[in-house]
């Protein structure tokens, strides 16, 4: 089957829990978290739950597993995938996937290397399966999820959503 036969068979609508990993986000300040829905529903998809957690691997995967309970068909993360010490979005993310989208990682930081040079490898975005459905960890930045979002994400989730579900 051809890459555009996959896509005529997938989903019209992806069902998406977005999470935000911080410890200083609130409702009123997640710039990055709202960039999602929005990205996300204008795209057509349905934003199923949102929270926010602190930068806390425990919390970030008890949140990742419940979704993974849910009809819910994609997690999406941001914040906690930088290099601080207290930046663990991606051990949490990484110890949950059985599938790794390698390419991800490596095409987000390609073309975040052309908007902020070469701060870019300091991210650590990745994306993955975990028990047939995708996840993806974003940096917190709302112009990296901005870019991840139109640029990667987006234009290809319903696509994975179908492949992941096979």
């Amino acid at each position: 089957m051809s890459q555009h036969e996959h896509k005529a068979a997938a989903p019209a609508a992806v069902h998406v829990a977005i999470l935000t990993v911080s410890d200083t986000r609130t409702e009123a300040t997640d710039t990055s978290g709202r960039a999602i829905r929005a990205v996300l529903e204008d795209a057509g998809h349905v934003v199923t739950t949102s929270a926010i957690v602190p930068d806390d691997p425990d919390a970030v995967t008890a949140f990742v597993l419940d979704q993974l309970e849910t009809a819910t068909q994609v997690v999406i993360t941001t914040g906690g995938t930088g290099i601080t010490s207290r930046d663990s979005t991606y051990e949490a993310i990484d110890a949950l996937l059985e599938k790794r989208l390698e390419g991800f990682g490596e095409l987000f930081r390609m073309l975040s290397y052309h908007d902020i040079g070469p701060a870019a490898m300091m991210s650590r975005a990745c994306a993955g399966l975990a028990r047939g459905k995708v996840v993806i960890a974003l940096p917190g930045s709302e112009g990296a999820v901005r870019l991840a979002m139109t640029k990667l994400v987006v234009p290809e989730l319903r696509h994975l959503v179908q492949q992941a579900s096979k």
